[in-house]
C-alpha cells in the first residue's frame, strides 16, 4: 500500500508536470472528484434562488472540483500551491480564477467577499512541517483566521478531508472554532472502508471571539465585533442567463465523456431547438 501524497513531498513538488496530467487524465480520478464536490455543495446548502454565488475552491489543482461548481451555476476563484496543477487548468481552459497561493500563509481577499468555500483532499496538507518554518498550528490558524475575515455574513465552508490520525482532527477542529467558526464533521458510510468519506462543515459564529492575549479592558461586548456589521456591497443579479447554444452544449457533453459517463454522439441535430407540443 502506498504511502500517503503529503507525507512524500511536499504539494508544490509531488504535483509536478507528470503528475499534474497524469492525475487530470484519469477517468477514475475524474468521477471521484465529481462526486466529492457535489456532495460538498450539498453540505454547503446555498439559497436556491437562481442567483449565481461567488464560492472559494481550495487547493484546486487543476480544476476539476471547479467544473462542477461551474456546472451549478455558481462563480469561483480557485487556490493552489501547485505551479503544475494550475498550469494544467489554464490548458483545460476552466471558467474560474486561479491563484498560485499557500493557504498556510493566509488569504488575501477583502472581507465579506466569499459567499462559501469547498476543499477536496486538501486541508489536510497543513498539518506536515515540509519546511524548518513550518509550524502546523500557526498555518491552521493563519488559514483559519483570514477565511473568516474574508467571509460574508452566514457564509459556510465545507472540508472533505482525509484525516490521517484523531490528532490531525482534533487539531483542525480547534484552530477552526479558535477561529471564531461554529461546525460539525460529516460522515458518509461510516461502516466502510473503501466508501467513507469526512467533511467538515463550518459556519460563521455570530460574534469574533476574543484573541488570544487580547488584555485590553472594557466591556467585552464593546469588544465584539459582529459578522453583520460588515458593509458588504450586493451583487448585482444576472438579468440575462447565457445562451446555451450548440458550443456550450457539445463542450458540457466533452466534459461528461472525461469523466467516464455515458453521452449521447453528436449528430446534427444536436443542440437544435424542439418544437413545441402539448
Amino acid at each position: 500500500m502506498s504511502s500517503r501524497p503529503e507525507f512524500q513531498a511536499p504539494p508544490e513538488i509531488f504535483y509536478n508536470d507528470k503528475e499534474a496530467r497524469k492525475y487530470t487524465s484519469s477517468s477514475r480520478i475524474i468521477k471521484i472528484q465529481a462526486e466529492l464536490t457535489e456532495r460538498a455543495l450539498e453540505l454547503l446548502a446555498l439559497p436556491k434562488d437562481g442567483l449565481p454565488r461567488l464560492l472559494l475552491d481550495i487547493g484546486c489543482g487543476s480544476g476539476l472540483s471547479g467544473e462542477t461548481v461551474t456546472e451549478n451555476g455558481h462563480e469561483w476563484i480557485g487556490l493552489d500551491i501547485s505551479n503544475s496543477m494550475l498550469n494544467v487548468a489554464l490548458e483545460r481552459e476552466v471558467e474560474g480564477d486561479l491563484l498560485l497561493a499557500d493557504m498556510g500563509q493566509g488569504l488575501g481577499f477583502r472581507s465579506g467577499l466569499i459567499d462559501g468555500a469547498i476543499s477536496i483532499s486538501a486541508i489536510q496538507w497543513l498539518c506536515n512541517a515540509d519546511k524548518s518554518s513550518h509550524n502546523p498550528k500557526l498555518r491552521l490558524d493563519a488559514f483559519f483566521k483570514s477565511l473568516y475575515r474574508c467571509f460574508a455574513r452566514g457564509a459556510r465552508a465545507v472540508f472533505q478531508v482525509y484525516f490521517e490520525s484523531v490528532e490531525q482532527r482534533v487539531l483542525i477542529f480547534k484552530s477552526a472554532l479558535e477561529a471564531g467558526f461554529i461546525g460539525s464533521l460529516v460522515i458518509d458510510f461510516p461502516h466502510s472502508s473503501k466508501k467513507k468519506k469526512e467533511y467538515l462543515v463550518l459556519t460563521c459564529s455570530p460574534t469574533v471571539p476574543k484573541r488570544k492575549g487580547d488584555n485590553s479592558s472594557g466591556d467585552e461586548e464593546d469588544q465584539t465585533v459582529c459578522v453583520s456589521d460588515t458593509n458588504r456591497p450586493r451583487k448585482k443579479q444576472r438579468i440575462m442567463e447565457k445562451e446555451k447554444g450548440r458550443e456550450w452544449i457539445l463542450k458540457k457533453k466533452e466534459q461528461m465523456r472525461r469523466r467516464g459517463n455515458v453521452v449521447p454522439a453528436d449528430t446534427k441535430y444536436t443542440a437544435r431547438k424542439r418544437k413545441p407540443r402539448f
